[in-house]
C-alpha cells in the first residue's frame, strides 16, 4: 500500500458492513491441481499478502511454485517522512516482503521491477513488455483488481492483461482497497465473476503473521500514522479471499 493511505477516510465501509453481507453464495476456488507455477503481481510490497496472502498460502501448500513480480519498492508511502527518507523506506518494505512470504510458508521467487512507486501509469507499456517475461510458462498470474481505485494497482492489473492475453495465461485479480471505497452490491465491482477462496485456520493465523511482519505500514512511522490502520486491516482478517 503506499500513499494517499485509503485507512483514513472518514466514509469508509466497515469490516461490520460487509460482515453482514459476506459471504455471498459465490463459487468457492480451489488451486487447479495440474498448476505447478503461479506469478503473483504486486504494485506495491503488501498487496499481495492483503489481497491473496492466504491465496498463496494455500497454492504452496498445494506444491506450487510461486513467483512474485514486486513492481515497485513502495518508496512512497510516506512522503516527507524524517524517519526514512525513500530509499530507506523501499529498502525497508523490500524486507518486509521477503519476512512476509517466509511467515506464509509460500517460498516464492521475487523479481522486482523498481518502477517508480505511484507512477506505475506512466511506464504500463514498460511493465506490459518486463511481465510478458515473467509470465511464460506460468500455468495462472494473480494480480492486482483494474478497477481497485488505485492508479498503481490499476495499471499493473491492465498491464497483466495486456500481457498474459499474449500468452494465453489465465489471470485472476484480487481486489485491495475496493473493501475500503465499495459497498455491498455496488454496481461498480464485478461481483458476478467473483469467486471465494477458503481459509483454513492455520492458513488465516499466517496471513496475520504476513501482514504484521509489514511495520513500516501498519504501525506510525515517526509523525505519520499508520497506512494500514486497524479499521482496513479488518477486511484483510477474514475466513475467506475473493478472486475475479
Amino acid at each position: 500500500m503506499s500513499a494517499p493511505a485509503a485507512g483514513h477516510r472518514p466514509d469508509a465501509t466497515s469490516e461490520e458492513t460487509w460482515a453482514a453481507w459476506l459471504p455471498q453464495p459465490w463459487p468457492g476456488w480451489v488451486p487447479d491441481p495440474t498448476w505447478r507455477r503461479v506469478v503473483v503481481c504486486a504494485a506495491h510490497p503488501d498487496d499481495e499478502v492483503l489481497g491473496v496472502g492466504g491465496t498463496m498460502a494455500l497454492l504452496a501448500g498445494a506444491g506450487v511454485q510461486l513467483h512474485l513480480v514486486a513492481v515497485t519498492d513502495g518508496e512512497a508511502s510516506h512522503p516527507g517522512n524524517p524517519v526514512l527518507g525513500p530509499a530507506e523506506l523501499a529498502a525497508a518494505r523490500v524486507a518486509e516482503s521477503a519476512c512476509a512470504s517466509a511467515a506464509l510458508g509460500a517460498g516464492a521467487t521475487t523479481t522486482r521491477l523498481g518502477l517508480p512507486d505511484s507512477a506505475v501509469a506512466a511506464h504500463e507499456d514498460e511493465l506490459a513488455l518486463a511481465l510478458g517475461a515473467q509470465l511464460a510458462g506460468a500455468d495462472a498470474v494473480l494480480t492486482t483488481w483494474t478497477g481497485d481505485g488505485h492508479p498503481d494497482h490499476e495499471a499493473v492489473g491492465r498491464a497483466t492483461l495486456a500481457a498474459a492475453a499474449r500468452l494465453g495465461v489465465p489471470v485472476l485479480q484480487y481486489p485491495v482497497w475496493t473493501w475500503h471505497w465499495a459497498v455491498p452490491d455496488d454496481p461498480r465491482v464485478p461481483w458476478h465473476r467473483a469467486q471465494a477462496v477458503p481459509l483454513p485456520p492455520s492458513v488465516r493465523a499466517a496471513k496475520q503473521a504476513a501482514i504484521a511482519c509489514f511495520t513500516t505500514q501498519v504501525h506510525p512511522l515517526g509523525p505519520d500514522p499508520a497506512v494500514l490502520p486497524p479499521e482496513f486491516l479488518a477486511h484483510a482478517d477474514r475466513d475467506h479471499e475473493v478472486l475475479w
